[in-house]
């Protein structure tokens, strides 16, 4: 488990733990058998950093000597911010029994424990992956799922800092998100909390939600 290193070599990393996840005993065993990854982003595949993951992603693999068509096959999936899409996509990789799945946010890692305890998981761009679950310990993660921890939560208070440099007279201060794609909200909200009244008067928090979930939520409350 490591913390944010930089975006190029952190994905280049995670290609490297992706590799490291199969056991070496079996790669050894039958080197050039064709393994099956999948991958699934909670971006759109026309999405410009959806795009650079992938391309570090396969560079890394390349470097490794893992190439596709020859002894590697990787099985791309891109949920655009839709979770019935990524409910949809987590199912089909699931049922295709790859060799090992990486995933790319929160709610695809939520959806990939829920569907499996055995395809090994390695995750990444995903924030407080102990809390939320997803591991046991940041040590010793445990079970089937491992990754990068994408922001220190201490940093909540630095953000604060950095805006009143850049704008002095800022003394309210609202910490947007939206609960579905972002479930750890709570501990941003928790960090937010504990911030020095010298950075602002007033903070509030401020879920925003997609037009579906809006209009649900409306329903449901008249």
């Amino acid at each position: 488990m490591a913390s944010y290193i930089g975006r190029r070599k952190f994905l280049a990393t995670l290609g490297g733990a992706a590799a490291a996840a199969w056991p070496l005993a079996a790669r050894a065993q039958q080197p050039e058998r064709m393994r099956r990854v999948g991958v699934l982003q909670g971006l759109a595949e026309s999405d410009p950093e959806g795009q650079a993951r992938t391309a570090a992603f396969r560079q890394e693999l390349e470097a490794l000597g893992w190439t596709e068509g020859r002894n590697i096959r990787i099985d791309y999936r891109f949920g655009g911010g839709n979770a019935a899409r990524v409910q949809a996509y987590t199912a089909e990789l699931v049922n295709s029994a790859p060799d090992l799945i990486v995933a790319h946010s929160s709610p695809v890692v939520a959806a990939l424990k829920q569907a499996t305890s055995t395809i090994p998981i390695v995750f990444a761009v995903v924030n407080d992956p102990l809390g939320q679950g997803f591991v046991g310990s940041l040590a010793h993660p445990g079970g089937n799922i491992t990754g990068f921890a994408f922001v220190e939560f201490t940093m909540v208070g630095k953000w604060l800092e950095l805006l009143k440099e850049m704008a002095t007279g800022v003394r309210r201060v609202a910490l947007m998100f939206n609960p579905q794609t972002a479930p750890y909200y709570a501990t941003y909200l928790r960090e937010f909390g504990t911030v020095p009244a010298t950075l602002a008067d007033e903070l509030a928090a401020a879920p925003v939600r997609d037009e579906v979930a809006a209009r649900r939520r409306g329903d449901r409350m008249r």
